[in-house]
């Protein structure tokens, strides 16, 4: 499967975790949750996996931890909090960097709609999308994750690109 199918697989699991459950609980609540979603959907994924971090001669065997790492491909980092700060956002792309993934999701399920809370951060993802496109020159279509959920199709037609988007709410 390919990162932008399990980014969707995962975004539709938040999104049946967040209707049925709200907002206002702890993030260990929406990660259980959110791990049984995917168990359901047949992805693998690692709880809390501790991530080392090798900085010149030193080794740290546990650098950090994620969350969820879903199909070995994608750092899900779950918050539960009334504003996803700066500092959050500059967490993943150096966890994506570190752990040398190129996708990941930063879900924070304290929000009144979860379209809103979820940021998709990619780390050298873009490339290679540009790369298959340019090589599908018949129509086509992928699916995409853009920005905050917004789910779209992209349909690809020789060297003109067109987008439909609909909003999860």
């Amino acid at each position: 499967m390919n990162e932008n199918t399990i980014t969707g697989q995962i975004v539709d699991a938040a999104y049946k975790v967040h209707t049925t459950l709200g907002p206002g609980l702890l993030e260990s609540v929406y990660e259980a949750a959110l791990a049984w979603e995917l168990e359901k959907r047949g992805l693998s994924f690692t709880r809390q996996q501790g991530i080392p971090v090798i900085y010149e001669k030193i080794h740290i065997h546990t650098g950090f931890f994620a969350d969820l790492i879903v199909e070995d491909q994608i750092i899900v980092e779950i918050k539960s909090i009334d504003v996803v700060a700066p500092a959050h956002r500059r967490q993943l792309p150096t966890y994506l960097k570190l752990a040398d993934k190129r996708l990941g999701l930063l879900i924070n399920f304290n929000v009144a709609l979860i379209k809103d809370g979820i940021i998709r951060i990619a780390n050298g993802l873009k490339e290679r999308f540009r790369a298959e496109t340019q090589r599908h020159r018949r129509e086509d279509q992928r699916y995409l994750i853009l920005n905050r959920t917004i789910v779209s199709r992209w349909n690809v037609c020789g060297n003109r690109s067109t987008m439909v988007i609909r909003s999860i709410s």
